[in-house]
């Protein structure tokens, strides 16, 4: 049942609104985070995890499961333009994913878990760095402070625009696609724009390489071999017209919904740059990094999302086919019982990473609700 959102949980949105911070940089966020659950103290608050990763551990009754309730810290490199009250103080950053949304229902059930009396196990609410570079997740899986939790289940959200209002979606398989970018750097030789036959410039190799990988495309989401290559970047040469060029670089985003496919898709890639490039007597490199492995999620987890979705009165719909953005919850969920699941942000709202898009503040609600009756389901089952 969708309720009225306390005042202190939409200053607390606003506030973290305010003063967004990027991927690893979240020093001041964790530590609104950390002044908030001050109210509602854990039994147990674990700093510093994977950087600036906190964990807030509440312990109930006897001995038991133990479920997580993951959302993000940071925001992103993107300048608010509107005239919002709570605007982004930070030129150039702001929460134009939701991240500040998501902190706040996951804090908002500090208070509850405060004064709840649940007759086992114990709830762990973890609030997360660094995931729009995929690097906070495994950061914080690769911390021994992590690991001595021995989580039983872990659960996440994202808000979806696109979708009704406080629509529960349920991802069958997995929530989203395997992504990686890559950087293709290139070396030839610079030499006079009237005698490029005396130097080797890259323009046609990134051309042709360019042209060649559009053929691997394959955009349609419910296609087993899909496969996504967009062109985010590039650069050569200088604006200088006596110069032909002897350097240049090429980005891409590369989707497929399996880790297997996407290892197929980078040997395919790496063969045919060596190939192209060595044609025209270039010298490259592949730089990778973004990475977000496919995030699968666990069906007995996902029937547990739906029950909790009726128990909630909220309006329910299954997703057959991932969405093909990235999220790192995808290393957790590869190592742990658990699943991630979409809360419709409304037909008319912005799209996510849209420099007019704010997280609406409605779904605080929605989002603690089905996470209580989650929590409700495995600690009391």
């Amino acid at each position: 049942m969708v309720t009225s959102v306390p005042e202190e949980l939409i200053q607390l949105r606003r506030d973290l609104h305010r003063h967004p911070e990027l991927s690893g940089a979240e020093v001041e966020t964790a530590g609104r985070i950390r002044q908030f659950l001050a109210a509602y103290p854990p039994d147990t608050l674990v700093e510093r995890v994977g950087r600036h990763g906190l964990l807030a551990v509440y312990e109930f009754g006897e001995p038991g499961p133990c479920i997580v309730i993951r959302c993000e810290l940071d925001a992103l490199p993107i300048d608010e333009p509107n005239d919002l009250a709570y605007r982004s103080r930070r030129s150039g950053v702001s929460h134009k994913c939701g991240h500040d949304g998501h902190m706040t229902i996951v804090a908002g059930l500090a208070p509850w878990l405060r004064r709840c009396r649940l007759s086992r196990g114990k709830v762990v609410l973890l609030f997360q760095p660094a995931e729009e570079n995929g690097q906070g997740a495994k950061a914080m899986l690769e911390d021994p402070k992590f690991g001595a939790l021995q989580p039983d289940y872990v659960f996440a959200l994202h808000n979806i625009p696109g979708f009704p209002l406080h629509q529960v979606i349920r991802v069958e398989g997995q929530f989203s696609a395997s992504v990686i970018s890559v950087a293709i750097r290139f070396r030839g030789l610079q030499a006079h724009a009237a005698e490029p036959e005396n130097g080797r410039n890259p323009a046609w190799a990134m051309a042709e390489i360019t042209n060649r990988i559009r053929e691997w495309i394959v955009p349609d989401p419910a296609h087993p071999d899909f496969t996504l290559v967009t062109p985010v970047y590039t650069t050569m040469g200088q604006p200088d017209y006596g110069i032909s060029a002897g350097a240049g670089e090429l980005h891409f985003t590369l989707r497929t919904w399996t880790v297997q496919k996407m290892d197929e898709l980078v040997r395919k890639l790496e063969q045919l740059v060596a190939g192209i490039a060595g044609d025209y007597g270039l010298e490259t490199t592949l730089d990778y990094f973004d990475h977000f492995p496919a995030s699968p999620n666990n069906a007995e987890a996902n029937d547990l999302i739906v029950n909790a979705a009726l128990a909630g009165g909220l309006d329910l719909i299954r997703k057959h086919v991932p969405f093909k953005f990235g999220e790192d919850f995808g290393w957790f969920a590869q190592k742990y019982r658990g699943a991630m699941f979409g809360l419709g942000a409304g037909m008319d709202t912005p799209v996510l990473h849209n420099p007019n898009y704010d997280f609406p503040e409605a779904l605080i609600s929605s989002g603690i609700s089905l996470f209580k009756e989650l929590i409700r389901a495995v600690l009391n089952d």
